[in-house]
């Protein structure tokens, strides 16, 4: 099964709604979501910074800030290949 990484901080409102929108898409293309907080941790937090949401797909860089559904499921097709 596919495995979706959300890196993200807490209390991040962008976070969230990347989330909200993952859970949605999760029902209809079947993967697991891992949400990773980046606080606390100084790599992840110089890697990441203030560019949560961070979106991978199966460890591959997929997007940020926000999750746009279309480019997603065209990605996630792409990776099914």
């Amino acid at each position: 099964m596919r495995q979706v990484q959300i890196y993200s901080r807490q209390g991040c409102h962008l976070c969230e709604e990347a989330l909200r929108t993952l859970e949605v898409l999760q029902k209809e293309l079947n993967f697991e979501i891992e949400e990773i907080f980046i606080d606390g941790d100084p790599d992840l937090e110089y890697k990441y910074g203030e560019q949560v949401p961070v979106i991978q797909i199966d460890q591959q860089p997929h997007d940020f800030f926000t999750v746009n559904p279309a480019r997603f499921r065209k990605f996630f097709g792409e990776l099914q290949k």
